[in-house]
This record gives C-alpha cells, sequence and structure tokens, in this order.
C-alpha cells in the first residue's frame, strides 16, 4: 500500500509538473491595447493594404484588360478541383521534380495555410476580439499546431535561403541580369518570413503582461504589415496568383488555343496578349525549373522558357495588354522563339502552371502568319505542305511505289484499322522500314488494316512553326478525306501524327479515334512471341509519346518481351528531347551542341547495344547523330523489335 500511494503521489506530481510546464509554454498576447495602439493599427493596416493595392491592382487591371481567351471554359470543373487539391493544396508537383527544395517550399506553404487562423486572430485581438483562447481547448491545440509549422518554416526558409544566395544553382539566376545575379528581394521576403516566424515562437516564451509580450506582439505585426506590400512587386507575387493560374489551365498538356476571327495572327503585340498568357506572366516564380529542363537552354542555344515568360511581364509592365508593340523585340528575341522543340519539358516541370508551349507556339504564329519570320527552310517546308502535301516535299507518287511494292491493302471502310503511315513512314527509307516491320505485326495478328490512297500530312510542323493557314488547308482536307471513308479507328507510328490527329484536328472537326503502335503492341503481347535474350536494349522516350500522351509502360513491355531493358540517366517525364519537334527538324543546322548528339551520347553511354525508339523523328535524328561513329548501337524502331520475335525474321538495323 505505501508503495502504492507513493506511486500515486508521483504519479499527481509528475501530471503537476506536466501542466504547470504546459502553463508556461502558452502563446502569449497582451489582452489590453489602448486606444492609441489601437487607431495606431488602423493606421498602419490601412497603409499596408493600399501599398499592396497599388500595385497589385495595377496587375489585376493589366490581366482583366488582356483579351478573352478564345475557346476558354472551365468545365469540366471536377479535374480543375482535382489539380488544385494535387498542385496546390498537397504541393505534389513542386515536391515530385526536386524533393528537398520542393518540401521545404512545402512545409512553408503549408505554414502559411496554418498561420491563416492565427493571424486573423493576432489582428482581431489588437482591437480585443480575439476568438481564439491561448488557455482552452482548441485555441491551445491549434496554436501548438501552428508552432511546429512555425519551426518547420524557419528551416525550411533558412534552406531555401541559402541554396539561393550560397548554392546558386544557374537557374535560378536571371541570364538577362549582369554576373546571373539573383534578385535581392527574394532575400528579403525570406528574412520577413523568418522573422514572423521567429516572433510568433518568442511568445511562447513570455508571459502576457509582460513589456515583451507587447514587444513581440508589435514586432510580429510590423513584419506581417511590411511584408504585404512587398508581395506584388516580387516573384511572391505568385503566392496569389499562382492558385488561379493552376486553377484556370487550359486543361490539357500543351493545349495550342485557337484563334478568334481572321484578325487574329497570333501573338504579336499587346493586344493580342490573352488575360492566360497575363496571368501566367505575372504567376512565375522564377525557380528555373524549365530553365533547367529545356533541352536548347542545355545545348546552347539563347532560348530560356523562363526569359519568355518573364519577357511577357516586362512588356506589360512598360506597355500594357493594349501596346501595338511588337512582343518580339525588347523583352523576347524571334531567334529565341524559333528555337523551341515544343518538347514541353517546360511546362511538365513548372509547379506554379505556366503553359509556356502555347505562349511560345503563340510568338511563333505572329511572327509566322505576320510574314515577320523570314526563313529559307521554313519558306521551302510551308511550300513542300501546300504543293506536295507532305514535309519532305516529294510527290505522292512516291508513297504509291511504297504501297504497291508492300502490298498494303488500301483502307476502304470495311477494314478496322486505318493505318497511318505520315510522311516519315510513307517517304522517309528508315521510316518505310518502321512501317514495314509493324505490318507484318499486324498480319502475324491477323489484324484487318488498310491504308488511305490519299494521305496529306497531318499539319504537325506548320501547327507548331505557327503557319495556322496550311495547318488548316491540311487538317480539312485530312478530315474531309476520312469522312469520305468512314476511319473510324486508326493506329500510326508517330506520336505527332497521333497528337495531332487527336487534339490540333478538332478544331475543324471530330478527328477518328486513334492511338500509337506502341499502344497496339502492347495490347497484343500475349498473343505475340516472345525470345527474350540478355541482349541489353535501351529505349528512348518520345516527347510527344511520353509527357504529351502519358505513354511509357507500353513501349517497354515491347522492348522487355524481347532482351533486358536499360535506362538512361533521363528517362520517363524527365527524358531529353532528340531535338527533332516543333518542325525544327526540317530548319536545317542549329546553334550550339545538337540536341540529338547529347542525348545520343547519353543512350550510348548505358553500355546497351541497341537503342529502342518508338518515333520516326527520334529514329532519323538519332540516324545521324550516331553516323560514323564505331561500334555505335543499333537503332531500331519497337515495331523492328516485335517484328524480329516472329518465326524466321532477323533483326535489321
Amino acid at each position: 500500500m505505501p508503495l502504492l500511494a507513493a506511486l500515486a503521489s508521483s504519479s499527481l506530481a509528475q501530471a503537476f509538473q506536466s501542466q504547470l510546464l504546459m502553463a508556461q509554454f502558452l502563446l502569449a498576447e497582451p489582452d489590453h491595447f489602448s486606444l492609441i495602439e489601437r487607431l495606431l493599427l488602423v493606421a498602419l493596416i490601412a497603409v499596408s493594404a493600399a501599398l499592396f493595392w497599388k500595385r497589385f491592382g495595377v496587375v489585376v487591371d493589366k490581366i482583366l484588360k488582356s483579351r478573352k481567351d478564345p475557346g476558354f471554359h472551365l468545365f469540366p470543373i471536377g479535374k480543375r478541383i482535382w489539380d488544385f487539391f494535387w498542385e496546390v493544396l498537397c504541393q505534389a508537383k513542386v515536391i515530385r521534380e526536386r524533393p528537398l527544395p520542393g518540401l521545404a517550399h512545402a512545409f512553408v506553404f503549408w505554414s502559411f495555410l496554418a498561420f491563416a487562423l492565427v493571424t486573423f486572430n493576432h489582428v482581431a485581438t489588437g482591437f480585443g476580439i480575439g476568438f481564439l483562447d491561448p488557455a482552452g481547448f482548441f485555441g491551445r491545440i491549434y496554436f501548438y499546431v501552428a508552432a511546429i509549422f512555425a519551426l518547420l518554416c524557419a528551416v525550411s526558409i533558412a534552406g531555401l535561403f541559402v541554396r539561393r544566395f550560397f548554392v546558386r544553382p544557374v537557374w535560378l539566376a536571371r541570364p538577362a541580369l549582369p554576373g546571373h545575379e539573383v534578385s535581392w528581394e527574394s532575400g528579403v521576403i525570406a528574412g520577413l518570413i523568418f522573422a514572423l516566424m521567429a516572433t510568433y515562437l518568442a511568445s511562447f516564451f513570455v508571459t502576457d503582461a509582460s513589456l515583451a509580450a507587447r514587444m513581440l506582439w508589435w514586432s510580429h505585426t510590423l513584419v506581417l504589415l511590411s511584408f504585404l506590400p512587398l508581395v506584388p512587386h516580387t516573384k511572391h507575387l505568385h503566392l496569389i496568383l499562382s492558385p488561379v493560374t493552376i486553377f484556370l489551365s487550359r486543361g490539357s498538356f500543351s493545349d495550342i488555343p485557337p484563334l478568334s476571327g481572321d484578325e487574329d495572327f497570333g501573338l504579336v503585340s499587346g493586344k493580342d496578349l490573352t488575360q492566360l498568357v497575363s496571368l501566367q506572366a505575372y504567376s512565375c516564380v522564377e525557380c528555373g525549373r524549365c530553365t533547367e529542363h529545356c533541352p536548347a537552354n542545355n545545348t546552347g542555344k539563347i532560348l530560356n522558357p523562363k526569359e519568355i515568360v518573364l519577357g511577357i511581364r516586362g512588356y506589360l509592365n512598360e506597355y500594357g495588354p493594349t501596346a501595338e508593340e511588337l512582343l518580339l523585340g525588347k523583352y523576347n528575341s524571334q531567334e529565341a522563339a524559333f528555337q523551341c522543340t515544343t518538347c514541353g519539358a517546360c511546362e511538365f516541370q513548372c509547379p506554379v502552371g505556366i503553359e509556356h508551349v502555347p505562349i511560345i507556339v503563340g510568338l511563333r504564329r505572329g511572327a509566322t502568319n505576320t510574314g515577320e519570320w523570314d526563313n529559307e527552310y521554313g519558306g521551302k517546308l510551308f511550300n513542300a505542305l501546300e504543293r506536295n502535301s507532305n514535309a519532305l516535299g516529294l510527290s505522292a507518287l512516291e508513297r504509291d511505289k511504297f504501297i504497291q511494292k508492300q502490298e498494303l491493302p488500301i483502307f476502304d471502310g470495311t477494314q478496322e484499322y486505318c493505318l497511318w503511315l505520315g510522311c516519315m513512314g510513307g517517304y522517309d527509307p528508315k521510316g518505310r522500314e518502321i512501317v514495314s516491320s509493324f505490318v507484318e505485326v499486324m498480319r502475324y495478328l491477323g489484324a484487318n488494316y488498310g491504308v488511305l490512297r490519299k494521305e496529306k500530312c497531318t499539319g504537325d510542323p506548320a501547327r507548331r512553326l505557327g503557319n495556322d493557314l496550311v495547318f488548316q488547308q491540311l487538317a480539312e482536307a485530312n478530315l474531309e478525306a476520312m469522312q469520305t471513308q468512314k476511319v473510324k479507328k486508326i493506329v500510326s507510328i508517330c506520336p505527332h501524327c497521333v497528337r495531332t490527329i487527336q487534339t490540333d484536328w478538332k478544331e475543324f472537326g471530330a478527328p477518328p479515334e486513334i492511338e500509337h503502335h506502341s499502344e497496339f503492341l502492347a495490347r497484343h503481347q500475349a498473343q505475340l512471341p516472345h525470345n527474350k535474350t540478355e541482349e541489353k536494349i535501351v529505349y528512348h522516350d518520345p516527347c510527344y509519346l511520353g509527357r504529351y500522351r502519358n505513354i511509357y509502360d507500353e513501349p517497354r513491355s515491347v522492348i522487355e518481351s524481347a532482351g533486358t531493358l536499360v535506362e538512361p540517366e533521363r528517362t520517363r517525364e524527365r527524358s531529353f528531347c532528340c531535338g527533332a519537334g516543333g518542325g525544327l527538324a526540317f530548319l536545317g543546322e542549329e546553334s550550339g551542341q545538337r540536341v540529338s548528339s547529347v542525348r545520343a551520347q547519353e543512350l550510348v553511354a548505358t553500355g546497351a547495344t541497341t537503342i529502342g525508339a518508338a518515333c520516326p523523328f527520334c529514329n532519323t535524328m538519332f540516324r545521324d547523330a550516331l553516323a560514323g561513329q564505331e561500334n555505335s548501337p543499333r537503332l531500331l524502331d519497337i515495331a523492328q523489335i516485335a517484328a524480329a520475335q516472329l518465326p524466321q525474321k532477323e533483326l535489321s538495323s
């Protein structure tokens, strides 16, 4: 019994000490403010709000005065709500693409959410109407939770400060400024955020009746009211705008908006900037993720996706959204706009919802449709598309000869599949080899297919280079032919054709269902023979198949049935472009390093004996990059790899 009593007494003592300790660490806020203090608080809030609106109101006005986006609609609303929840509230994209700094940024963001209620209560306390009681059950728990977030926020913002100003990754800098400088405003904001957290945490170590508590309260208040006016003057404007930007995205990846009427030529001058473009320009956080992954920037070109967006912002700041001054001039160069491969790496990486590719294509449209872009190779390409209906400029007879030689059936409306050859599959010798191998697989499976007697280019290079007239002519002609032939389902070896038919043609009609041959091959894997070897095959993800359509596993399943799959350093969503997209395959030599050479060396570095591709453009770019190299790997499309598994068929490079 004495032992039990002693234990009970000990437990009571510990409980009492615990309660005493808890009482000592309650949030301390002054319980009374004089009339002068309240009047001063009102004045400071008014000044802070006025200074905030003085700049933020200008930004909002510029966005609202920009012209409305053609074809924009809010529905379906469900996807927008999910994107907002996942990308904004969960910070999933921020963390996924840069885990450590992303998590630090997420803690700062989540702390701001946690502090929303604390801040409202803090200001209300100054007027004697505080609604969270530090000694109450809910108030105590909430203030302690906020304290945990405050500590995480303080550590995180300190880490981000060190990273930005001392580690200084090159993509965080502004190349347009002398010395690749990092904006000093970021340091000021980081200091204010740290001070906010520090003054809050310090309030747990004083009593509410002390002078220290009052000084901490006013310190916290002054930091808060100093922070607010600075936000719209810095990149931290994204705190307000980026949630709106993400919610109001165009709805699909790199979606190029339609032109509105005959007087719309694209992004020519300020009056052509739309509300979404202006909103995105002011949402840029200058994190440089787009720059870090841009194949053009990584190979010595002048294109910097971040600078494209910030150039639009600079234009808006100086000229406004109704100006006649050309967009390609002081703030953005025509050369940079036409170096983009439209791979979409920038847009995929962007944590604040900026859609770089539609903006760049819009600038190209403005230059091409008004005749400002005068490029020898571009002119030849457009002429070839208009006269011969294919990007290679060859006679349609060449395609006919290939069809006859391969004994390809003509589509008559009764077959299940229309096999779309495309420019590369119908005219390029290596592209024809890919088609021939895929046809062998289709015949082995007994698939019912046919090819169109007459087929025009989908218009992909014209679309990406900004020639809307040529693109429209090709799209409408093809849609009419498919409707006449009663095409219901298409399969193609070219991801560019798939994307253009599936998405871009919708401006002019309802295209048939289409799939890439990797999807077809993956779906029929169980019906195909497998002769797996130990041969190492490295797979290159085409941009228009991976990022644009989220097709990653299907082509890999084909490769894994034949050999051992190996991955290059940059793979799947982070795959490095081959350099052909955006019409660049037809624009002659590029400046700096060749994108295809850089990527080819990454693939060779894996030690694989075979490079597996799933796009005829990637195939032709790597073929040129590997030419002349000793002991270079074989370059095969997945259709050729699959066909090699068929009875009595050998791989041919």
